[in-house]
């Protein structure tokens, strides 16, 4: 029974691929939270899998020239640890301007607004933040909507050029543009100037 619930986690892992990120929770299809546990602990022993916090794990990247594994994605730890603990998370500041190409500066510190509790962590000398914000702050019905917002908000209207402008454009899926424009109606005019820039061609949106 154990060797089989070791099998099929040790599958699923691997099908997700190198980098994926994830504990316990995410794998809890597969035996009892206890079983589970043994077979992550056992696949660790082995070197199949890595710890990168306490109760979260990752299958590592590997980096060929190097020949060795490289640390682990900070962004997948920080959602990894969102799904463990049942938090709705949302990149903020220079995290969102990386993850949309405005900014190719790896952040030294990773933010993410959240509606959980205030918590900290240090994962190989960078650190996670979740920061609780009121729901309304991140009450849209897309996560692009969410990410378009507080990505604009961290550049600030003097910064938003035509360069931030196409990169955000280039990030967000085509067929999203009109659901983005919709969903994000009532956010602060500046945003929402922006966002007709970023999703232009939908030019009989209303303001």
């Amino acid at each position: 029974m154990a060797e089989n619930i070791t099998r099929a986690i040790k599958d699923q892992i691997n099908r997700k691929g190198r980098g994926w990120t994830f504990s316990p929770k995410d794998l809890s299809k597969y035996g009892p939270s206890e079983a589970v546990y043994v077979a992550l602990h056992r696949l660790e022993k082995q070197g199949k899998i890595r710890r990168v916090a306490r109760g979260v794990y990752d299958l590592p990247r590997y980096n060929n020239l190097l020949k060795s594994n490289l640390g682990p994605d900070i962004d997948q730890v920080a959602h990894a640890l969102a799904r463990k603990f049942g938090w709705r998370i949302i990149p903020n500041g220079n995290v969102i301007l990386n993850i949309t190409g405005v900014s190719t500066q790896v952040p030294a510190r990773y933010e993410y607004l959240s509606d959980g509790p205030y918590r900290k962590y240090h994962i190989e000398g960078t650190e996670i933040s979740f920061r609780k914000v009121a729901s309304k702050e991140a009450s849209f019905r897309y996560p692009d909507s969410a990410l378009i917002v507080q990505g604009l908000r961290a550049l600030g209207p003097k910064a938003i050029d035509d360069r931030a402008i196409e990169k955000m454009r280039a990030w967000l899926p085509e067929g999203m543009r009109r659901k983005v424009l919709d969903d994000t109606r009532n956010v602060t005019k500046w945003i929402y100037d922006a966002i007709r820039k970023i999703c232009r061609e939908e030019r009989n949106v209303a303001p």
